[in-house]
């Protein structure tokens, strides 16, 4: 069985995963289940989403903690979406030994990314940490926000530490001018499987006093890491009482997180059938069926001789 050529990869990715033109070569991502907590102050100064995850997941398959890091910002991220269509994708494109991430979240909690290298070995930093930073290098964070209008919005930060916390920190700063603090933190295991990974995203309403801005301030200096909290087995709501318990804090909502691909064999074939016609006389001409796979789910799908004469009228 042949393999799809490099134009009809192109294609069927800018096709089925939008007009934005996400693609890579495969996708390592598990479909674990995830635990996201979001809560607002009643009060409505202070708005804090929060996801936490328990499920092993196999380190093979997410092979490693940046792709993780990523899913658990976007998964909160794409909860702020209004529209129940609405889609937000983070891509980082950059220079270091990951070259890049692609995630994609909606207003419902379902996620799916992948990373442009697979597996990124590095010794541990200064602090004895994973060496998310020198994975990424420098680099550019795209926040693409399609929210069914005639263009999506686009935000694009240079990367400033590559910590992927931080740098959305800096991104909710200047392209969004909102005030924010980001905390993301991944455990593994020992068999270099992911134990768990979670993360929070506190920000400032508009005319939030100043000293409550103060206090919340002292508080996220105060409270130990997001890994270290884990580690310790905090529950999302431990972690929402530690972080707001003194603001008054009310959960008024969660929402189940999880990864999901929506591709099918239906919408590959639309894709192959915007090829041109004498590409398509190409494909059809080697007498051979083809094989294409998604890119975030690595589902693979086969056309044979028939189908693809029949995408060809």
């Amino acid at each position: 069985m042949k393999k799809a050529d490099p134009r009809l990869m192109l294609i069927m990715s800018m096709t089925v995963f939008g007009t934005l033109g996400l693609f890579v070569r495969n996708i390592p991502v598990s479909s674990g289940e995830l635990a996201l907590y979001r809560a607002v102050l009643a009060a409505l100064l202070i708005g804090v989403y929060l996801l936490v995850s328990r499920q092993k997941i196999p380190f093979a398959r997410i092979k490693k903690e940046v792709p993780l890091l990523l899913l658990s910002g976007a998964a909160m991220m794409g909860t702020m979406m209004k529209g129940e269509k609405d889609l937000l994708t983070i891509q980082i494109q950059c220079g270091g030994p990951a070259k890049g991430f692609t995630v994609t979240a909606d207003a419902n909690g379902h996620v799916k990314g992948f990373p442009n290298v697979p597996d990124v070995e590095l010794p541990l930093n200064a602090q004895g940490k994973l060496d998310v930073g020198g994975a990424l290098g420098l680099g550019v964070m795209s926040v693409i926000k399609d929210m069914g209008l005639k263009e999506p919005y686009v935000g694009q930060i240079a990367l400033q530490t590559g910590e992927i916390a931080e740098d959305l920190t800096y991104y909710f700063a200047t392209s969004e001018q909102v005030p924010s603090a980001v905390g993301l933190g991944v455990l593994v295991n020992p068999d270099r499987s992911v134990r768990q990974a979670g993360g929070f995203i506190i920000q400032l309403m508009p005319f939030t006093p100043d000293d409550v801005v103060d206090r919340l301030e002292k508080k996220i200096t105060e409270i130990a890491s997001v890994t270290e909290m884990l580690e310790d087995g905090k529950t999302p709501e431990e972690i929402l009482e530690l972080i707001l318990g003194e603001f008054g804090l009310e959960i008024n909502d969660t929402v189940d997180a999880a990864f999901q691909c929506d591709c099918s064999k239906e919408r590959v074939s639309r894709a192959i059938a915007t090829l041109s016609r004498k590409d398509l006389d190409d494909i059809v001409s080697d007498g051979e069926s083809i094989e294409v796979k998604c890119q975030f789910c690595n589902k693979a799908y086969h056309f044979d001789i028939d189908e693809l004469k029949e995408m060809r009228k």
